[in-house]
Parts: C-alpha cells; sequence; structure tokens
C-alpha cells in the first residue's frame, strides 16, 4: 500500500496535488510520502513484537536526511555501508549505538571514523578487515563489537546483480568455516564478537530463501555458543520485496516474515536485527516527469520525456519494471496505445518501458513513475551534465524541498581549472 491516490481525477501525494508539487519545483522530481515512510517501518516493528529487536533502515536505498530523521524518530536504527553514510545518518542525528557499520571493502580510515564517533556494531566479512579493526581497535583503546558475516550458500531466487548469499558472491564468510573464523576473532583484543550476521540478496519475492539461510544461522548459533562464544545478537539482513508491477501477486507481508524469523531463530534468545530498505522506501516514492516530444517511428511511436536514465537508473541498469502511469487520471474506457518511453539521454540504454500500453497523451503532460523511492534519487548522477533532480518530502497536505535542483552554475563551478591552461 502507498499513498499516491487519484482524487478528483488527479494524482496526489497524501493530501498534496503531485501538479502543485510539479507547478512549484518543476519536472522531473521524485517525492516521498511520510504516512508511507512510517506504515512499512512499524509493519516491520510490529512483525517481531515479542523479541528483543532494532529495525535498521538499511539507508543506501535512499538516504536524504529528512528521511532518515523521520524514521529515526520513529525509532529506526541505520545500517550504513559506508562512511559517508554513517556521518550522513549522524547528521541525520541518530545516534552511534543504533547505526550497524556494514559492507566489503570498509578501510581503515572509515573503522576510525565510526569507532571514535559511537557504533553498534561492525558487521565483518573478512578475515583481513578483522585483523584492520582489531589493530584500529587496540590504537585508540578501544573495544569494537562485532559480528561476523556467514555467506550461507543459499540461492536468494533474485536478480543475479543483487544477491549476495551464494559462495560465488563477495560477500561474507563461507559456512563451512565459520567456526575456524569466530575462534581466531575471540582471540583478538580489540573485538567483541557479539553475534552473527547474514544477508542473501535483495527483491525477494518468496519465504523459503529466508527460512534455509535462517536455519543454518540457528544451527551455527547453538555451535559457536558450544565453542565457548557469547552469541547474543543475530543481524538477520534485509531483502524482502516489492510489488514493482501491480498486476502482479504481492510479495510475502512482514508479518509473515516476523513470524518465520520467531519460527526459525526465536528460541535462541538473541537480540534480533534486521535491515529493510527496499520495503521501507520503494512504493513511499515516485518520481514524477513531463512528455516533451510524442514521436512517431517506424512501426513505433515513442514517448520521449524529461526524466532520463541518469535520473532514475534501474530500468537501464537491472531491465526493471516500474508502473508508469498519467498524472492527469485516464477517463474510464479511454483507448491505449503501445508507446517506447524514453529519455533524452544520447544513450539506447535511455529506455523505461518498451511497447507500453498508455493513454494518448500530449507535450507538457505529466506522469509518475511508481516504487521508485528505493535506489533511484540515491544511484542518479549528472551524466550529460543533467542536474540532479529535486527531491521532495509530503506529510498530509504540506511538502517540503528536501534536496534542491542545482543551477547550471553550481555543476560548472565545480570544476577546477589547472593553472597552465
Amino acid at each position: 500500500m502507498d499513498h499516491f491516490l487519484y482524487r478528483n481525477g488527479s494524482l496526489h501525494a497524501e493530501d498534496v496535488p503531485i501538479s502543485d508539487i510539479a507547478a512549484a519545483v518543476g519536472t522531473p522530481f521524485y517525492v516521498y510520502s511520510t504516512a508511507t515512510l512510517l506504515r512499512h517501518f512499524t509493519l516491520f516493528d510490529e512483525a517481531l513484537d515479542g523479541m528483543d529487536h532494532m529495525v535498521c533502515y538499511a539507508m543506501k536505498a535512499a538516504s536524504n536526511q529528512a528521511i532518515l530523521m523521520t524514521l529515526a524518530q520513529a525509532g529506526a536504527g541505520m545500517d550504513v555501508v559506508s562512511v559517508g553514510e554513517y556521518l550522513r545518518a549522524k547528521a541525520a542525528g541518530v545516534p552511534g549505538e543504533r547505526i550497524v557499520f556494514s559492507g566489503v571493502g570498509k578501510t581503515a580510515d572509515e573503522i576510525r571514523v565510526a569507532l571514535e564517533g559511537g557504533i553498534r556494531q561492525f558487521n565483518v566479512e573478512s578475515e583481513p578487515e578483522m585483523e584492520v579493526l582489531n589493530a584500529v581497535a587496540l590504537s585508540l583503546g578501544k573495544i569494537a563489537p562485532i559480528t561476523i558475516r556467514i555467506n550461507p550458500d543459499v540461492d536468494a531466487r533474485t536478480h543475479a546483480k543483487i544477491a549476495t548469499g551464494k559462495s560465488e558472491n563477495k560477500f561474507g564468510i563461507p559456512i563451512a568455516r565459520a567456526r575456524e573464523v569466530y575462534a581466531r576473532a575471540g582471540a583478538m583484543p580489540g573485538l567483541d564478537v557479539v553475534g552473527i550476521d547474514v544477508h542473501i540478496g535483495s527483491q525477494l519475492t518468496e519465504l523459503e530463501p529466508f527460512e534455509t539461510a535462517y536455519r543454518k544461522v540457528a544451527e551455527l548459533t547453538e555451535a559457536l555458543r558450544a565453542d565457548g562464544h557469547h552469541i547474543r545478537r543475530l543481524d538477520l539482513g534485509g531483502g524482502l520485496g516489492i510489488p514493482y508491477e501491480q498486476s502482479n501477486s504481492a510479495p510475502p507481508l512482514p508479518l509473515d516474515y516476523g513470524a518465520l524469523i520467531k519460527r526459525k531463530v526465536g528460541h535462541l534468545g538473541c537480540e534480533i536485527e534486521i535491515e529493510p530498505g527496499r520495503l521501507i522506501a520503494g512504493n513511499a516514492g515516485i518520481m514524477v516527469s513531463a512528455v516533451i516530444y510524442v514521436k512517431q517511428g517506424e512501426g513505433r511511436d515513442f514517448l520521449i520525456i524529461d526524466g532520463a536514465m541518469n535520473d532514475l537508473i534501474r530500468p537501464a541498469m537491472y531491465d526493471a519494471h516500474h508502473d508508469i502511469v498519467p498524472v492527469v487520471e485516464p477517463r474510464p474506457g479511454i483507448e491505449r496505445q503501445p508507446y517506447d518511453i524514453v529519455g533524452p539521454v544520447c544513450e539506447s540504454g535511455d529506455t523505461f518501458a518498451r511497447q507500453r500500453a498508455m493513454p494518448p497523451l500530449t507535450a507538457g503532460d505529466l506522469v509518475a513513475f511508481r516504487s521508485a523511492g528505493a535506489y533511484g534519487a540515491v544511484m542518479s548522477s549528472e551524466y550529460n551534465t543533467r542536474p540532479l533532480i529535486p527531491e521532495v518530502l509530503v506529510k498530509g497536505d504540506q511538502f517540503a524541498v528536501i534536496r534542491p535542483r542545482p543551477t547550471f552554475d553550481e555543476i560548472i563551478k565545480r570544476d577546477t581549472i589547472p593553472e597552465w591552461l
């Protein structure tokens, strides 16, 4: 469910007409719904009711500080994968003890910043990282709380580029070596081994891969405790998918996911962490664009819009589907026709949809890309010297620009010309 609905023939974000935002900020732009963000966070939080737990929002999905503050004030922790995300979370008022640091390539400098600023735990991905973390912690006179990410060799049945839990993926320690690696970590004086971390991928649409992974985590927990480790925290990752096509069957609900967690690891008495990102932010945001031209081609027609692959790269990178709807509600029974929906970037890959059935549209009409709140604005760029597009947050009948569109002068003045030119 989201809060982007037609009212009186016009698409709204909560109580704000999308056309009003377009008139104020220009197109293209992203707009997020506070009500949807909070609803989706609450679904996860309530799904783990009765367990000691923390829902750590995977902020790589959408990291604007206004979104982070909205979720943090509701009780969310943060899952970060770079020192930039760590500092962004801190700037949004999230205390260090509610921040989990994940990622395969943490540098010594990044580790130092997080240890000095406060951190809930590091999710360690490799033995070399473990050695660096131990050395940095000792140099600062600190003890670093860690979990070790294990790779359970589980097929998440998702897109190959976002699968993370198979043996050929770059993530984590092979589960077959887990006890050996934990023994090594336990002997390092700068580390406090607090638990186990696992994450098998993103956009999972069934629970069975989670069930297989969490069964392995439960077995490993008992084995590590038998080895003398005080395993008291399980970071179970995220990855629950969203319905990108409204006509498709919905992925499992957070309530069902929570029931699975309770069934598989609830008996262990551990604090549970989960790291959802896409399901919290995905349906909480849309991208709005305007039609520039309707072009007749050889055997097909094109809608050329002012949004491009640099604004929303998922279709070009993942062949991802987004439902695309007109902002003015089509009349019932209106005949639709197929269009290729494309942007103005000089690449054939700048194509959002091929032969998509749409009602007749003309230059200036607005269209909305649904389910664009996750991995949309955060993956955007200024390719072709196209400014990053505004982000807007709506709450009830109010809206605010939370990332303005830079001017061309601002973009160009970032370049520094060598003195010899």
